[in-house]
C-alpha cells in the first residue's frame, strides 16, 4: 500500500536571510491554496512558503538568467515575480482572463505569456512586469469571420524567439524580438487542434501534438523555408480512442541522442521515432495514457506519469532496449516529475497524498519526502540555463 503523509506543516512565509547560492533553488506549486513552497534541493529542504498567487490549477514557471527571480504563470491570468532569496513577490499582476503558461527569452529580458482569454500572447519587460506588446491570435474561420484563437504550446526559440501554436486555427507563429517592430511569421494549416509543443534542447525542432487528428507537426527553426512537416500521421490508425481526461504534455523534451518519446493521445502507448529522420521506430504499450513523458538528462531512461484514472503509477522505459523495465505505485494524482540537473534524483508530486516524493533513480527507491498542499508542478532553477524550459 502506498504511503500517506497529513498536509500539516510550519512553513515559513519568509525565507532564511542567511546567504546562499541560488543554483540549487526550486519551487513547488502548491494548486489548491494559491502558494508556493520555495525548496533547496540539495537538502530536501523547504526554506519558505509564499502566498497569494491566486488560480495555480495549471500554472507553471520559468526563471530569471541569474536564477534569483521566478515567474509563475497562473491559470487565471495571473503573472509573478517571487524573489526566491527573500521568499516575496516582486510584483503581480493579471494580464489576461485565462492563461495556459509562458516562457522566458533567450537573453531574460522579456516575459511572455500565453492566453485563451483573450486569444493570443502578451510580452512584458522582465524586471518591471510593464506590457511591451500585445500579440492577438487573430484568424480566418471557415466563414470567413475574424475569430480570436487559444494560444498554446509557447516556447522561447534561439535568436530571442517566442514560437506558439494556435489551437483553433491550426498554425504555428514564430514572433522574433529583436526586430522593432515585432517580426511575426506564420505557419497555416499545421494540423487540427495543436494542444501542446516542445522545443528540443538544442533550438532547432518545434513539434506541436495535434488533438483534432493523428499525427504530430514539426518546424525546423534552421529551414523554416522547408515549412511545416507532418509526423507520425498514421499512429491509432483503425483503433477506436479512448476518453481522454487529460492532455498529454509535450515539454518534458524527451528527447535523446537518437530518438523523440512522444505520448500518444487517446492510446495507452510512447511513440518512439529517430529524431534524425523522425521516422517512427516504435511504439511502447503503457500502463494508461501518458501525461508527461520526461528523459532523465543522460538520456538512459524516461519516466512516464498517466492520467485519471491510472494516476497512482510511473513507469520507466530503457532508451536502449525501448522497454518498460519497472512499473511503480506511488500514490493518486501523479502530476509531474523533475530531475535533478545530473540526474541523480528525481522529485515527483503527489497530489492525493499531499507529498512530494524524492527518488533515487540508479535503484527507483525513494530516498525521502517533502509535505506539500496539494503538490503540482516541481521547477528547479536549472530550467534557467536550457532552451524551452
Amino acid at each position: 500500500m502506498p504511503l500517506s503523509y497529513a498536509a500539516t506543516d510550519n512553513y515559513p512565509n519568509t525565507c532564511p536571510t542567511s546567504l546562499q547560492g541560488t543554483g540549487d533553488l526550486g519551487v513547488i506549486i502548491e494548486r489548491a491554496q494559491g502558494s508556493v513552497l520555495i525548496i533547496k534541493r540539495t537538502s530536501s529542504q523547504v526554506l519558505c512558503r509564499v502566498h497569494g498567487l491566486g488560480d495555480l490549477s495549471h500554472a507553471s514557471v520559468v526563471f530569471s538568467p541569474d536564477a534569483r527571480y521566478a515567474f509563475v504563470f497562473g491559470r487565471d491570468g495571473g503573472l509573478t515575480k517571487i524573489d526566491l532569496l527573500t521568499g516575496s513577490i516582486v510584483k503581480r499582476i493579471i494580464q489576461a482572463g485565462n492563461s495556459i503558461g509562458g516562457a522566458i527569452s533567450q537573453d531574460g529580458h522579456w516575459i511572455a505569456v500565453s492566453n485563451y482569454q483573450p486569444g493570443g500572447i502578451k510580452v512584458f519587460d522582465s524586471k518591471t512586469l510593464d506590457l511591451y506588446a500585445d500579440i492577438p491570435a487573430v484568424y480566418m474561420d471557415s466563414k470567413g469571420q475574424q475569430q480570436l484563437s487559444k494560444v498554446v504550446g509557447l516556447v522561447d526559440g534561439i535568436d530571442n524567439q517566442f514560437i506558439f501554436s494556435l489551437f483553433d486555427a491550426g498554425e504555428i507563429w514564430q514572433v522574433t524580438m529583436q526586430t522593432s517592430p515585432l517580426t511575426i511569421k506564420k505557419y497555416k494549416n499545421i494540423g487540427k487542434q495543436p494542444y501542446d509543443a516542445l522545443i528540443s534542447s538544442d533550438g532547432r525542432y518545434y513539434i506541436a501534438g495535434l488533438f483534432g487528428e493523428d499525427g504530430l507537426a514539426l518546424l525546423d527553426l534552421w529551414h523554416t523555408e522547408k515549412g511545416v512537416q507532418r509526423l507520425l500521421s498514421h499512429y491509432g490508425k483503425g483503433r477506436k480512442k479512448l476518453p481522454v481526461y487529460k492532455m498529454p504534455h509535450l515539454e518534458g523534451w524527451a528527447i535523446t541522442e537518437q530518438y523523440a518519446f512522444l505520448p500518444a493521445v487517446g492510446q495507452y502507448a510512447l511513440l518512439v521515432a529517430d529524431h534524425h529522420n523522425w521516422q517512427e521506430i516504435k511504439e511502447i504499450p503503457l500502463h494508461g495514457q501518458p501525461v508527461f513523458a520526461m528523459a532523465r538528462p543522460d538520456g538512459r531512461y524516461v519516466l512516464i506519469n498517466f492520467s485519471f484514472p491510472r494516476n497512482n503509477t510511473l513507469q520507466i522505459v530503457d532508451t536502449q532496449n525501448l522497454q518498460v523495465i519497472h512499473t511503480i505505485t506511488l500514490g493518486t494524482g501523479i502530476l509531474h516529475m523533475e530531475f535533478s540537473p545530473k540526474g541523480e534524483q528525481v522529485w515527483i508530486s503527489v497530489r492525493d497524498d499531499d507529498v512530494v516524493r524524492i527518488y533515487n533513480t540508479q535503484n527507483w527507491t525513494e530516498i525521502t519526502h517533502i509535505t506539500a498542499q496539494k503538490p503540482s508542478g516541481i521547477f528547479f532553477t536549472s530550467r534557467a540555463h536550457h532552451i524551452g524550459l
